[in-house]
């Protein structure tokens, strides 16, 4: 043991070299702009149910995870989370079959609004897509996702939901 390494540790030992910091923390505002979506949910679109949701925090709350499954039996997984170097919200998502989304945004009057590009399924031309969760005062909440062929000029609704809570009843 050299002397360098012999007084690193006496002075760790006498408390002389002050602990590393802590990392930072996910508990400010920011980071809780997404939480109206927590919890688990039934999810319909026109009067017909759609599938289902759970959301959950992750990570110390420095996360959200999706888990949905669709009434079709498709299945989807999202990973949200606010990225402070950006200041902004971003979401990697990803579908049985493959399919890929990247959205980044943030939260628009008590919801949330994420945008991103990708190509057209079809057409394979690049297309924009939009999503926006609306928190309605009776606790659920909209989930209306649009894309535009004409970067943005016009939009046509891909998915229009309604998320109502699951009431579980509390163990007997």
């Amino acid at each position: 043991m050299n002397a360098t390494t012999l007084a690193l540790l006496i002075a760790l030992a006498t408390g002389a070299v002050a602990p590393a910091p802590a990392p930072p923390r996910c508990d400010a505002p920011a980071h809780r702009a997404f939480d109206f979506w927590l919890g688990e949910w039934e999810v319909w679109s026109n009067d017909m149910r759609a599938g289902t949701n759970r959301i959950e925090k992750l990570l110390d709350g420095c996360a959200i995870a999706e888990y949905w499954r669709g009434a079709s039996g498709v299945e989807g997984r999202s990973y949200n989370a606010y990225d402070p170097a950006l200041g902004r919200w971003r979401q990697f998502w990803v579908a049985t079959g493959g399919g890929v989304l990247l959205l980044e945004g943030g939260p628009r009057d008590g919801g949330m609004l994420l945008e991103g590009m990708r190509p057209n399924p079809r057409t394979r031309v690049p297309q924009r897509q939009r999503i926006e969760w609306i928190r309605n005062a009776d606790g659920s909440v909209r989930q209306l996702w649009q894309t535009s062929d004409d970067d943005g000029a016009t939009w046509q609704v891909a998915f229009d939901g309604r998320y109502r809570r699951i009431e579980r009843e509390p163990p007997r």
